[in-house]
């Protein structure tokens, strides 16, 4: 079946597989956001218990998600991932380290003769949901924004340094907060995933204390990520882009490039539509009604949230656009084009790519097993958290 297949066909078949990864990574982080919350919504100890062991029951499908996220990147794209992960290692490294801290908190917090203390694990957490979402976030906003690299193929045939990517800021990667456009969505991903963790703890927490915090702070985090959301979009749709000449691979400044592939690919700017819808109905459900919809804001801020993601992968990589954009060489932009890997390696993968449908059920299957029951202070009291 694959076989047969185009290596044009095939590079736009990963950049759909690595877009839907993305998608479900930045709604799976709904756990970072809730970690930041724990102090905020939990003002005693068996309520932060309620909430971390809440959150300990999915903090590793989010774990899971980013190293298959970069697995499937590295696999399809070896370019992108030798030039960015090479070359902005001290961002990378920045984004890593909080999910390390992550692992450990839920791994020791609630250990016996805990030398370091319960609240040491939480501002692990705490540090993880911060840093992980804004740095993630600013990450992303490169494929549009740039970075400074460049990238000589020539360079394999040098034995004495054949590395044909080159980073050309000595920041490596951490560059990226200077541009405010980065920072936008950065923060807005950081209050989106708190706006999630929010309605996830609605969704899964039974105390009436917290939810009555938590719908206090649905408001209160939803107004800044909507501001930077829409800080971003706008700059976005305005701001000039890098397309290709698809004849000549030739990379060349067009301007409001996003706009016009917003326009000219209708789908995506019906998901994208549709994404945004998604989410504020996850926000104004349980506003309006909030003993009837609290429940359910999560799957409609979710499913909006991963629509909207993968809408805006889209217009990163589709439609003749460089998806990782050189601001030192222009004709070192990365394209799903020039930086895939080969037709007989895409067409391999596609096979075990087959397998995701089964891994996304069996997902789905422990999402509803382990959340079969809501955490209350019974709960608690009988020793019931596992985190």
């Amino acid at each position: 079946m694959f076989e047969t297949m185009s290596i044009e066909t095939l590079q736009a078949y990963w950049w759909i597989i690595i877009s839907i990864l993305g998608s479900l990574l930045v709604f799976l982080m709904f756990v970072q956001g809730g970690q930041t919350l724990i102090y905020t919504i939990g003002k005693t100890e068996p309520e932060r218990k309620m909430l971390v062991n809440a959150l300990g029951r999915k903090w590793e499908f989010t774990f899971t998600t980013l190293v298959t996220f970069g697995g499937a990147f590295f696999a399809s794209f070896p370019l992108f991932y030798s030039t960015s992960f090479g070359g902005a290692y001290w961002v990378w490294m920045a984004i890593l380290f909080p999910f390390i801290i992550q692992a450990v908190a839920y791994e020791f917090r609630s250990k016996p003769n805990n030398f370091l203390g319960h609240k040491t694990y939480e501002w692990f957490l705490i540090i993880n949901g911060l840093l992980g979402t804004v740095l993630i976030g600013t990450a992303v906003a490169t494929f549009f924004t740039g970075s400074a690299f460049s990238v000589n193929k020539s360079a394999l045939t040098n034995l004495l340094d054949p590395a044909i990517s080159r980073w050309q800021h000595p920041a490596h990667g951490l560059e990226a907060v200077l541009n405010w456009r980065n920072v936008a969505l950065g923060l807005a991903v950081f209050f989106l995933a708190r706006v999630l963790g929010i309605l996830y703890f609605m969704n899964t927490i039974d105390d009436e204390n917290i939810l009555t915090r938590s719908k206090k702070q649905l408001v209160i985090n939803t107004i800044p990520f909507l501001v930077f959301f829409l800080a971003f979009t706008g700059a976005l749709l305005t701001m000039p882009g890098f397309a290709v000449r698809p004849q000549t691979g030739v990379v060349f400044g067009e301007s409001l490039k996003y706009f016009h592939n917003l326009v000219q690919m209708p789908m995506v700017m019906l998901l994208f539509a549709a994404g945004v819808v998604f989410v504020l109905l996850g926000v104004a459900l349980p506003l309006i009604s909030f003993e009837k919809n609290a429940s359910s804001g999560i799957w409609y801020a979710g499913a909006g949230t991963i629509l909207t993601v993968f809408a805006l992968f889209c217009l990163a990589g589709f439609n003749n656009t460089a998806y990782y954009p050189s601001t030192y060489d222009i004709q070192s932009s990365l394209t799903i084009h020039n930086s895939s890997s080969s037709h007989y390696t895409l067409t391999a993968m596609s096979y075990v790519s087959l397998l995701v449908p089964f891994v996304i059920a069996y997902i789905w299957y422990a999402w509803k097993a382990i959340n079969s029951k809501k955490i209350d202070a019974a709960e608690m009291e009988e020793g019931g958290h596992a985190y």
